[in-house]
This record gives structure tokens, C-alpha cells and sequence, in this order.
């Protein structure tokens, strides 16, 4: 058995150079948010970002060095990167992002190692399995429910359902739960291959999403709209945050037992 900490690898947020900004003037930084850490590390597994490729340390040998992904939540998805202009200038989101972030799940899953993607990580993988994305879901989808506040930020709430018989209400328990909610974009046209997992009720804006109808250890592909990582084991009104990080991880251990035997 081996005794190694599973390494997930987590995109790194973007601030991108700035002359105006009051530390690291004129500098890229790239960052991990705290609670997404200690999300991860709380399930047993050791954090570490994954820097864009430079000198000899290309991205396919970072890849190699970890056991499992997870795309961060952040800034916008550049309509650019799925065929389409940004309808506003607000919604340019973020190419050099995009870029990075698709090449990451392209090498993941050439390796066969498991990925999770938290907000707008869902909608990144997504876009590079083909999909697109609503720009803005309260401009473009009739009817559409609040999805973003800024003001409340994290405490806003909505209901989502499972689809009939999926594998998200299978590992939750149930068909119909409270999360929370912080995006103004939203999966338009669902990618070749990808399955709904759970859908925000009333306006029917994809929550949850995996590659096939049940994820396997050797594709595991997961993606959910909300940011379990925000929440608290405190907070009782809202869907477990653990059940989907708990799959994600068995996925990253089976993986690294596997090729610990192998070796």
C-alpha cells in the first residue's frame, strides 16, 4: 500500500499584470484560494497549484507529478473561447485563462486521472469538450432565476433537482436539494458526451454535470455549478459538501494505488 498524500493539482486563479496594483506592481500573480485548499486537504489530499509551463518543467510533466485535478472557480469564461464575441464588455472573461485551464483537462485526461470542476470550472470543462456557455443567464435565458448576488455573495441559495435515476441523487441520497450560488454564467449547449446530473429548478439552468452517466476511475469527469468549498460542515440547510469531494478523492487513491502496484 502506499503511504504517499494523493497530490491534487489546482488551477491557478489569474490576476494578471497590473501598474496600478500596490504590491507586485506590473506582476502576473497566480493564486489558490484558501478555502478550496482546505477543502481539498480536509479530504485527505495535498493541495498544490499548478503553475503555467515555463523553462523544463513542462504542464505534461506537472500532470505527471500529480494524482488528480481541480479547477478553481474565478473569473469569467471568454466567450471567445467557444466561437463567440462577448455580447458586453463586462463579460470578456478570461482567455489566457481558458487556455491554460483547457490544456490542463486535455493532459488529465490523456493520463486518465481524475478531474473536478468547482463553478466556473464546470463551465470550462464544458467549453473544452465542446460546449458553450450563456454569457450572461439573466440577459439570455427567459425566466431566468437569480444566480449571482453580489451583495449576499455566498449566502445566496436556490433549489436544484437531480435528474431521474442519476448518479448525483444516488451519492446524495435524494432528488432535491439547497445550494449555493455565485455565477452569472451558465452552460448553454451541453458538450458531446457529457451528461445533466442536476438542474436549478424553476429555470432549468444546469448544475451538475459528468462525463457519461455514472463517472468511472480511469475518466472521471465531474463538474457542479455551486462552491461546496464555501460552505461549512455547519451548514445544514444546504447539499453536503462531502459526498461529491469524497467520490472525486476515492478516484485520486484507487489512481494511486493503482500505479503504485504497477510500478
Amino acid at each position: 500500500m502506499s503511504t504517499r498524500l494523493p497530490r491534487v493539482g489546482l488551477s491557478a486563479c489569474f490576476f494578471h499584470a497590473d501598474p496600478q496594483r500596490p504590491i507586485f506592481k506590473g506582476k502576473t500573480l497566480l493564486y489558490v484560494e484558501e478555502s478550496m485548499a482546505h477543502y481539498v486537504a480536509q479530504a485527505g489530499g495535498l493541495p498544490l497549484m499548478i503553475p503555467t509551463a515555463a523553462g523544463a518543467i513542462s504542464l505534461e510533466a506537472a500532470v505527471a507529478e500529480m494524482d488528480g485535478l481541480v479547477l478553481q472557480g474565478g473569473s469569467d469564461v471568454c466567450p471567445r473561447s467557444y466561437g463567440e464575441e462577448p455580447l458586453d464588455p463586462r463579460w470578456e472573461g478570461d482567455h489566457l485563462r481558458d487556455l491554460y485551464e483547457i490544456s490542463l483537462i486535455r493532459a488529465f485526461r490523456a493520463a486518465g486521472k481524475p478531474i473536478l470542476g468547482i463553478c466556473r470550472g464546470l463551465q470550462v470543462i464544458n467549453v473544452a469538450l465542446g460546449g458553450t456557455l450563456f454569457q450572461d443567464i439573466t440577459t439570455q435565458l427567459d425566466g431566468a432565476r437569480e444566480h449571482r448576488n453580489w451583495d449576499v455573495y455566498d449566502q445566496l441559495k436556490h433549489e436544484i433537482i437531480c435528474e431521474p435515476g442519476s448518479w448525483f441523487a444516488k451519492i446524495h441520497g435524494g432528488d432535491s436539494f439547497t445550494v449555493n450560488s455565485v455565477h452569472h454564467q451558465g452552460i448553454k449547449d451541453l458538450a458531446p458526451d457529457l451528461v445533466v446530473q442536476a438542474r436549478s429548478v424553476s429555470d432549468g439552468v444546469v448544475e451538475a454535470i459528468s462525463l457519461g452517466p455514472e463517472p468511472k476511475d480511469d475518466d472521471f469527469l465531474v463538474g457542479v455549478q455551486w462552491h461546496p468549498e464555501f460552505q461549512t460542515p455547519e451548514d445544514r440547510d444546504l447539499l453536503s459538501r462531502e459526498p461529491i469531494l469524497s467520490r472525486f478523492m476515492d478516484a485520486v487513491r484507487r489512481r494511486v494505488e493503482a500505479a503504485h502496484v504497477g510500478s
